[in-house]
């Protein structure tokens, strides 16, 4: 590109954590593989009726109309139920291209089929005729282009094209036509290549396509600039090329409530009747993100939401303040914050990493704004059915209300994912050997417990050798001639003492630590000091000849077993470390093992 490079707009961003697997019922199971078998065999006709729209269409740009299909449908076939079934009475998309049918947007169903000269129905409910008849529209609102004009010049179409309702020359109707044009033209810029769907990856300019003021406004991830200088200005907006932002020096539209949002608002709200919020709604939009913004602007039903986030980068808009009411879950609306994502239901792939890390970094906002303990959000398998959940439950999806008949966000939602981004893990290192041997200040032979070793086995600090800084613990097993005992050894923490140990948290809790041994045969494991007496873990084998991470939950009993008046799982809520314990058959050898960054994870 020469002096012309991509540039990324900040968002917040959180590294995924793993996830306990939450399987969904054989049926539901099977119903999605059916569907996901369905969505690639469809994907594969709807490439033929593309190319025939553009030999129909010559002037639109090869790639422009799979680039809209991706961004109203994800390539997907949309066959909306009746209206009343509707999310937030949203008007209903028809068919791949997300085509509208009125119902407080434009006709474009009606529009299109005269245009071809077919019924409606037929553009509503056949695939190949709704990929022309969005060719037909396009084309009409790029008559004043010439034949060979560049996608940057279709933005314009693009947001003449959208379909919104509303009056076209509001600022927030501009706004989400902007929006619908800014998401068709990203589905290029990178290029799509998922299960049978691809859209050619095109290049934008965006400096082209949008101003430099809308361009702020919808946080465009790829922005292209000369960036030849440290700071290059342009119009009120400075670019930082180190830290790749785009700043305006002029005020932009932000939620007050949350820095990260913009701000459009929509007029359905109302005061709340209780103190604060106190649980969190969980929606999926049945639609496009800038078709969402425009009907909570402007719709005969009155519905709205706080946020409204965005699939492929995770954008955030709010439109109601957090102290108001938005209508978005009928009796609960009250004492609840609603968050709208961008998608559908029956397709996983807007789903994205990106709208997650923005919708968990949200709540956990609201979470210490209004006082609202994160650890009761839902982390159970999701589903495609109304399943009312505990009023304890504060953070859950529409359909975990009672009095709600709508099943988002459904089953592809991971609800164990996301209790995760929730409540990321923290660690705590007990011991890492740098500066003493914190609690391992004892010989491995100190425990009347071990066995098959010598009294000339030692444990010293050895700082030439570690995982992780520049010390480790050097534990030197030496056999006992006298005995032809396999090893167990109990290297002790804390002398063995419960008082002289950290506290360990049980639920959720993870202790585990680095361990390192150039003699093969070896394993290793836990005792923890329990309310009931003392529970040693399963042992886990350690390959030789490199650092290897050893670690047991607290929390499962699987990986316990009863050792000195214990019960076989660690019981109790806290509870200390005992000792680590290192097993080998006998041998006439000298062993050393190695142990390093011995620590306690909580919240995974």
């Amino acid at each position: 590109m020469g002096m012309v490079r991509g540039l990324l707009l900040s968002l917040p961003l959180l590294a995924s954590l793993p996830t306990q697997a939450m399987e969904p019922s054989a049926e539901e199971a099977v119903a999605r593989d059916v569907a996901e078998h369905d969505a690639r065999m469809d994907r594969a006709a709807f490439k033929a009726h593309f190319a025939e729209a553009y030999a129909r269409y010559p002037r639109l740009p090869v790639g422009l109309l799979e680039a809209l299909a991706w961004s109203q449908s994800r390539w997907q076939h949309l066959a909306p139920a009746k209206r009343a079934d509707a999310h937030q009475y949203q008007p209903r998309a028809f068919g791949v291209m997300g085509l509208y049918r009125g119902e407080g947007f434009a006709n474009q169903v009606e529009a299109g089929a005269k245009l071809l000269g077919v019924p409606a129905d037929l553009v509503a409910n056949d695939a190949r005729h709704n990929i022309l008849a969005a060719a037909a529209l396009l084309d009409r609102e790029a008559t004043d282009l010439a034949p060979k004009a560049s996608l940057e010049h279709y933005a314009e179409v693009l947001a003449r094209y959208a379909g919104f309702g509303g009056e076209a020359k509001s600022r927030i109707q501009q706004f989400a036509r902007a929006s619908f044009a800014y998401d068709v033209l990203l589905s290029l810029d990178r290029g799509v290549n998922e299960n049978g769907a691809t859209v050619p990856e095109r290049a934008i300019e965006w400096e082209q396509a949008f101003d430099v003021d809308t361009l702020s406004k919808l946080a465009a991830p790829f922005v292209r600039l000369d960036a030849s200088k440290d700071r290059i200005e342009t119009d009120g907006y400075v670019l930082d090329p180190r830290d790749e932002t785009l700043h305006s020096t002029a005020p932009s539209p932000k939620s007050t409530d949350y820095a990260p949002a913009l701000w459009v608002a929509s007029p359905y709200n109302s005061a709340r009747s209780v103190a604060k919020p106190t649980a969190v709604a969980i929606h999926i939009t049945q639609g496009s993100y800038a078709g969402t913004i425009s009907w909570f602007q402007s719709n005969p039903y009155s519905v709205s939401a706080h946020f409204v986030i965005r699939s492929s980068d995770g954008q955030l808009t709010q439109m109601v303040r957090e102290y108001r009411v938005a209508n978005h879950v009928k009796s609960h609306n009250d004492y609840t914050l609603g968050i709208e994502h961008e998608g559908y239901v029956s397709s996983s792939s807007w789903y994205t990493s990106a709208m997650y890390n923005a919708s968990s970094a949200l709540t956990r906002h609201f979470c210490a704004a209004w006082t609202i303990d994160c650890k009761t959000a839902y982390s159970g398998p999701s589903g495609s059915t109304i399943n009312v959940l505990s009023s304890a439950v504060k953070i859950k999806g529409h359909q975990h209300f009672s009095n709600n008949t709508h099943t988002d966000p459904g089953i592809h939602w991971d609800w164990a994912r996301y209790y995760n981004l929730l409540n990321p893990a923290q660690t705590v290192v007990l011991d890492n050997f740098e500066a003493s041997e914190g609690h391992f200040t004892t010989s491995p032979t100190y425990s009347g417990s071990t066995t098959g070793i010598g009294s000339a086995s030692t444990a010293d600090r050895y700082c030439t050798f570690a995982h992780g800084g520049s010390c480790s613990e050097r534990v030197l097993l030496v056999d006992n001639s006298a005995s032809t005992a396999s090893w167990a050894v109990r290297f002790l923490s804390g002398s063995g003492s419960p008082g002289a140990n950290a506290t360990l948290t049980r639920a959720g809790g993870k202790v585990g630590f680095w361990i390192y041994t150039s003699g093969s045969g070896m394993s290793a494991a836990l005792g923890i000091d329990d309310s009931d007496g003392t529970e040693r873990s399963i042992a886990k084998s350690i390959p030789a000849n490199t650092w290897t991470r050893l670690e047991w939950r607290l929390d499962d009993a699987a990986q316990w077993d009863a050792w000195a008046g214990g019960n076989g799982a660690i019981s109790a809520s806290s509870v200390t470390l005992d000792a680590i314990w290192l097993y080998r058959a006998e041998t006439s050898y000298n062993v050393n093992v190695y142990l390093d960054d011995l620590s306690h994870s909580t919240g995974l």
